[in-house]
């Protein structure tokens, strides 16, 4: 579960460094530790489909590092939080579209193959990534408004970061264990 959390380290880093006109330096800084991250978990013997949300991250920081350098005075870049959010929302749903979860590889590292071939693996994965898209989507809509009406309520932009990222994480460690309970009665 620690190592999948690493995955969205570039993220947390952007969260912390990008406020205000430091976006350029917490985007610079996400994509070197997307790369990082990258870097050690192929060396480390990871499949692409376990890096879904590192990989989603080495290309969003790279989009918002190249603007970061044509388009410093983007008006996009003050709702980088929402943004951060959206491109998640997007990973997410659109690794169910595909019928590949997100989670599904990480999962699948945990696992017996036994399991993996059950189609109670898939569903679970599938509610699991579907709980992530949501919280993804309610964080940028609400970073979106909160930053569009309020752009310095750092509190409140805070608490929704946290918020959206603690709920799908334990649902995320209960659901599984929640779901072999039911199926072991």
């Amino acid at each position: 579960m620690i190592r999948s959390l690493l995955g969205f380290l570039p993220w947390i880093v952007y969260a912390v460094i990008a406020t205000g006109d430091e976006w350029r330096y917490g985007a610079v800084a996400g994509l070197v530790i997307a790369l990082v991250v990258i870097a050690a978990d192929r060396r480390s013997g990871r499949r692409w489909d376990q890096m879904v949300i590192e990989s989603s991250a080495a290309v969003f920081f790279t989009v918002v590092t190249v603007i970061s350098l044509v388009a410093p005075e983007s008006p996009l870049m003050p709702y980088g939080p929402a943004l951060v959010n959206a491109w998640l929302a997007l990973t997410a749903w659109g690794s169910l579209a595909i019928r590949r979860p997100f989670t599904l590889g990480i999962a699948r590292s945990m696992t017996t193959r036994e399991v993996q071939e059950t189609p109670l693996f898939y569903r679970v994965n599938a509610v699991i990534t579907s709980a992530w898209g949501v919280a993804f989507v309610v964080a940028a809509v609400s970073l979106a408004l909160l930053l569009h009406n309020a752009p310095h309520a750092t509190a409140a932009v805070v608490t929704i970061k946290i918020v959206t990222f603690v709920a799908p994480a334990l649902f995320t460690v209960r659901y599984p264990k929640a779901v072999a309970a039911r199926y072991a009665a």
